[in-house]
């Protein structure tokens, strides 16, 4: 056993990947494999080994890697937040700068708490969530999230944060069926809310589409506006965690561009490097922001790392290269592609319960029975063993592991679209 395996079980009985060149990836023995997954969990939107990437990661590090950013700003940083900025809907007016989705997570956290406490209202310390959501490992990430297996082994160190269900139709909580359900996912908030006390509250925190904790699901098209409403009544802030969705997963720069809402704060992170660095960021809409110009105040919660050159450097040579290449809209047109052809295969087969997702972030839900929805993972491991052997990387996700989701890079030809599903189909045949 090698020293690192002693540390890190996770790398044992594990291929070991070589090179990354556009949508595939290699392993030692020479195997190619598309990458469906987009680099696990949406992390390489524009494919491996983008070269305008590579050529700022290397000029930036002839120049200078890490900048101190508390004593110190750095062009790199600056010149990202401007192009951030840009691309944002209208009504965002600050950006800063972490490492990952876990930080982003707690960064916006406290950005939350020190709004309030600097307009006096210093009870407002409660985040409401939901069940299901997961917005990243660390033990405050894991306290805002509801994602129950990650959390269940370290529940004596998490902080008790109210959730509420989630905006899941496919297997409705308050077995109802959309459109005649009040949309009671939505409404809940104003409940908790109100039990928890306004007072109390500081922010509600969801993922725009949930990823991996339910595999791609899409509330219906009132819950956003609503939740916006409810937010509004209650003084809380409206926190749009955009880690996967965000940088144009969805067909939009910003998932919750979809149904018109503006949160207060968003998260991103993962696609924002295009998978070459960690790298993540937090953006503060214009009120927010301008209540800590205001009062001269900087949101205390920087690590070491955060807005170094390096990592901006290569944030900033992506958002140039989604821009330059139309990918957003490009990643639109393939979103309905797949989409089109996932429902068609779901027809085909009775083992496909459901078919969900925006853009190129979708998911199928695999069931023993369509009529109870009975769960079937083994199913969901079996097709992605079979497609894995015949070059295709899927992802496991949802609530029981039957889900297998598609995050392809959103530089994917079309012939390879359709080389993907055709693989995803002579898999699902050998299952079914």
């Amino acid at each position: 056993m090698s020293s690192l395996n002693i540390f890190y079980e996770g790398f044992k009985g594990k291929v070991r990947i070589v090179r990354g060149e556009g949508v595939y990836i290699y392993d030692e023995f020479g195997r190619r494999y598309l990458d469906a997954s987009g680099g696990s969990n949406a992390s390489v939107p524009i494919g491996h080994q983008a070269q305008p990437v590579i050529e700022a990661m290397l000029e930036q590090a002839r120049r200078v890697s890490f900048v101190p950013m508390h004593v110190f700003s750095n062009e790199p940083a600056e010149l990202l937040a401007e192009e951030i900025l840009k691309v944002s809907p209208p009504g965002f007016g600050s950006v800063s700068f972490v490492n990952s989705g876990s930080e982003a997570t707690e960064y916006a956290v406290k950005a939350a708490r020190q709004f309030w406490m600097s307009k006096g209202k210093y009870s407002k310390f409660k985040v409401v969530t939901r069940w299901q959501s997961f917005f990243g490992n660390t033990f405050g990430a894991l306290s805002f999230g509801g994602h129950t297996f990650r959390r269940s082994r370290y529940i004596p160190y998490l902080k008790d944060m109210p959730h509420i269900p989630p905006a899941y139709c496919y297997r409705c909580w308050f077995r109802k069926e959309y459109p005649g359900c009040d949309i009671d996912c939505a409404l809940y908030l104003d409940r908790v809310v109100k039990q928890e006390g306004p007072e109390n509250v500081a922010a509600f925190i969801a993922e725009p589409i949930v990823g991996a904790t339910t595999g791609a699901t899409v509330p219906p098209k009132e819950y956003y506006p609503m939740v916006r409403e409810i937010c509004d009544r209650h003084d809380l802030l409206f926190i749009a965690d955009e880690v996967q969705t965000g940088v144009g997963r969805t067909g939009e720069w910003f998932c919750m561009e979809h149904w018109k809402v503006r949160p207060d704060i968003v998260t991103v992170a993962k696609g924002l490097s295009g998978g070459y660095t960690p790298l993540g960021a937090v953006i503060l809409a214009e009120n927010v922001a301008e209540q800590f110009q205001r009062e001269g105040l900087n949101i205390v919660g920087g690590h070491t790392f955060n807005a170094n050159p390096l990592s901006c450097a290569v944030g900033l040579a992506v958002i140039r290269y989604i821009v330059e290449n139309d990918l957003v809209s490009k990643c639109r047109d393939a979103g309905v592609h797949l989409m089109s052809r996932l429902r068609r295969i779901q027809v085909e087969h009775s083992i496909i319960g459901d078919v969900r997702g925006k853009g190129p972030m979708l998911a199928m839900e695999f069931v023993k029975d369509r009529r109870t929805k009975e769960p079937h993972a083994e199913a969901v491991n079996q097709v992605l063993k079979s497609a894995l052997s015949k070059g295709l990387l899927l992802l496991k996700a949802g609530l029981y592991g039957n889900c297998v989701r598609l995050h392809p890079p959103l530089t994917i030809e079309d012939e390879l679209i359709e080389k993907g599903l055709e693989i995803i189909e002579a898999s699902i045949k050998e299952v079914s």
